[in-house]
């Protein structure tokens, strides 16, 4: 335990923190979903969402990382010890949904990492006038997006096994460096960076022609589209963004400093993930209003409709390259710290070499998450899981019962296992007090709950559909 490594400041904690949460959920599941829901009431729902659930519920998994210190799996066993009591082995079963749950989304977000290097590098060709590229340079159709997506996406498996390849060896190059010296270091990095694209792309969308009727789109909320169906779809979203139910709070958190003020950085880390995602939408609604595109188009918006808002745009080809940059950006923060999860159990429990736990982690999900996501577009779109392709099937499973079952798992044991040792960590044992402590311990004992039950039997309805 005393040999832990622990974050060099708290403000690289939160960087890390913050680039865990802000990945595609943020730039790229937040746009679409805010299209496909009418805008502003999405976003109202969002930030309500987030302050009342969100940040609560990173407390939650705070305070078990870093009371137990361990990995994802052994830290529900250590976090609830007290004299004279252990809690049951079953606990660890919450550990290991979140395992399943974080080898799902790996299975298919790398592969989306791979379709955003392959446009970065479609556009650099088409900007170089090579034959197959993408050239934004001046306006293109619907249907040569949809083309392109088709050829270049769906029907290329060698090509996006290559990027997807690529994107996964940036983070084994990384990953091998370990926590503090890998993912710290070059968090400090890549969130500067990342923020910076975010905030060249807001600017120039703001500048364009009819940018104010996506603005107008983006934050007039529509009162009648506050649905309880949309309530728990921004539920889930929040769940998404802030990588809860998987164990990466809990691992990040295992290596927090003691004296650290958790209320303080969940805090932080719940307003940076809103802004970001908030951001990206002044990023998307004003293109695409601005070259009279729908802003509904759903996953393939920024695939298929944002090219064209591009090609419509001065310098279209170095705008898109920058915003397709930003998503990979936003991507390897997050996949970065996904995986460490598995890695710290392969680690800890097994006593694996880290070498040799990055190689197994990395490799396996390659081959059986990766390679079945990419042919599901292709040899084996055929194949159906829960009436789902592959791709869609590792998503479903992961996002609606492996990461929901994980974070009522974790709240149940904050709330009726560790009891007062979970308010005494999130004081510090009394050195820093908070006011809103037994307001929080209240709100996770009795609400939370009842709120990710009603997530998770929504989440079923795509059993039955």
């Amino acid at each position: 335990m005393s040999t832990r490594q622990t974050w060099s400041s708290r403000l690289t904690y939160i960087l890390t923190v913050a680039g865990a949460t802000i990945g595609f959920g943020a730039t790229w599941r937040f746009p679409y979903l805010v299209g496909e829901n009418g805008g502003g009431a999405y976003v109202l729902t969002f930030i309500a969402v987030m302050m009342l659930v969100g940040i609560p519920i990173i407390l939650v998994e705070n305070v078990i990382g870093r009371r137990a210190q361990a990995n994802s799996v052994d830290a529900f066993a250590l976090a609830g010890r007290a004299p004279g009591y252990s809690p049951s082995p079953l606990w660890k079963l919450f550990g290991y949904t979140g395992l399943l749950g974080a080898f799902g989304i790996l299975a298919y977000y790398m592969v989306i990492g791979g379709w955003v290097i392959s446009y970065i590098w479609h556009i650099f060709l088409g900007a170089a006038g090579v034959a197959g590229g993408l050239d934004l340079s001046s306006p293109i159709t619907k249907e040569l997006t949809e083309s392109f997506y088709s050829d270049t996406i769906e029907h290329s498996p060698f090509a996006i096994t290559c990027y997807t390849l690529v994107f996964v060896l940036i983070n084994w190059v990384i990953l091998r460096k370990g926590v503090i010296q890998g993912i710290e270091r070059s968090v400090k990095y890549l969130m500067p960076l990342l923020l910076l694209c975010l905030l060249i792309m807001v600017i120039r969308n703001l500048t364009l022609d009819d940018a104010a009727a996506g603005v107008s789109f983006y934050l007039t909320p529509d009162f009648s589209k506050i649905t309880p169906r949309l309530f728990l779809d921004v539920l889930g979203q929040v769940f998404f963004a802030l990588s809860l139910g998987f164990g990466v709070m809990i691992t990040l958190s295992s290596h927090l400093n003691q004296k650290e003020d958790m209320v303080k950085t969940a805090v932080i880390t719940g307003i940076i993930n809103t802004l970001v995602a908030v951001m990206a939408g002044f990023m998307i609604f004003p293109s695409l209003f601005s070259a009279n595109l729908a802003p509904d188009s759903g996953p393939s918006l920024v695939f298929k409709s944002l090219p064209i808002a591009f090609s419509e745009m001065f310098l279209g080809n170095f705008f898109a390259i920058v915003f397709f940059l930003l998503l990979v950006i936003a991507a390897l923060t997050t996949s970065l710290t996904i995986y460490q999860v598995i890695i710290s159990v392969l680690v800890e429990r097994l006593r694996i070499s880290l070498g040799r736990a990055i190689n197994l982690t990395l490799g396996g999900i390659f081959l059986f998450g990766n390679l079945p996501c990419i042919l599901a577009y292709g040899p084996w779109r055929d194949v159906r899981i829960l009436d789902r392709n592959i791709f869609d099937a590792f998503d479903f499973v992961s996002g609606n019962i492996c990461f929901v079952i994980t974070a009522l798992g974790a709240t149940i044991f904050v709330g009726w296992i560790m009891k007062n040792n979970a308010k005494d960590e999130i004081d510090n044992c009394g050195t820093l007090p908070h006011k809103t402590t037994g307001l929080w311990f209240v709100w996770v004992r009795y609400v939370i709950p009842v709120v990710i039950i009603a997530i998770f039997a929504y989440g079923l309805r795509g059993f039955f559909a």
